[in-house]
């Protein structure tokens, strides 16, 4: 199991339906992307930091791990709005206003990053895709998606198995040895892969299975209270957003 997904199913909001952590995580998504980048991503993304390590009990450690790689793809993208190709000045010159734009993209993109993270950090996969069809989702496609899922975590044990299993026996000692280790891993994945999609197709055969997945979800009410707190506080970073709104220089 991943980090993200062990810190989901420990979380201290577990036990609340996806609905309300929906509101709370992707409304300040909505609001990273759709609010000024200054103030309203600052505020957004310090208060996902505080519902994050706060009350959603979510460890720094674990956060910080989870978030450095899309936090390299916003840098990654902020840093190409720093140069224009072309032009009078060169080939690659200093675009005229690039650090403003890199700014403004870089606090757009950090911030919306946390709102999903909080989503994921409390909300398991496997709460929220077979609710997915009382919101009105295709049952087959959800199906898929708990496959997929399922058969991931399969498939990182089995890779996680076969390099120890190569480690053990010397396979990663120099450069050609480690060559030839990784195309066995890939080889022997794929065909596990293959070989447990089959034993998957089998037993779903033999238990009768006739084009719906059926697992129990755990019990869960949509609470108002949270929802409301929620939209209250969704609305109050607007509200501190268009009465400190300035341009970034």
């Amino acid at each position: 199991m991943l980090p993200i997904d062990a810190a989901a199913h420990s979380s201290r909001w577990r036990r609340r339906h996806p609905v309300d952590k929906a509101v709370l995580g992707l409304g300040l998504t909505v609001l990273a992307i759709s609010l000024p980048p200054w103030p309203g991503a600052v505020l957004v993304l310090v208060a996902a930091l505080a519902v994050l390590l706060g009350p959603a009990g979510v460890s720094p450690r674990h956060l910080w791990r989870a978030y450095r790689v899309p936090l390299g793809f916003c840098v990654t993208g902020a840093a190409s709005l720093l140069v224009q190709v072309g032009g009078p000045g060169g080939i690659v010159t200093l675009a005229d206003g690039g650090p403003v734009r890199a700014g403004e993209l870089l606090l757009r993109t950090s911030a919306a990053s946390l709102g999903v993270l909080l989503f994921a950090f409390t909300t398991p996969m496997s709460d929220l895709l077979p609710r997915l069809v009382k919101a009105g989702v295709p049952a087959p496609v959800v199906d898929v998606a708990l496959v997929t899922y399922r058969m991931s975590f399969l498939l990182l044990d089995s890779v996680r198995r076969i390099r120890e299993a190569q480690a053990a026996r010397l396979g990663h000692t120099t450069r050609a040895a480690a060559w030839r280790s990784l195309a066995g891993l890939g080889s022997t994945a794929f065909v596990r892969a293959f070989d447990r999609a089959a034993r998957l197709q089998s037993g779903l055969a033999g238990r009768g299975y006739d084009g719906t997945l059926r697992v129990l979800v755990p019990e869960a009410r949509v609470s108002v209270r949270f929802v409301v707190v929620s939209v209250m506080l969704l609305t109050a970073l607007t509200t501190l957003t268009l009465a400190l709104e300035r341009p970034l220089s």
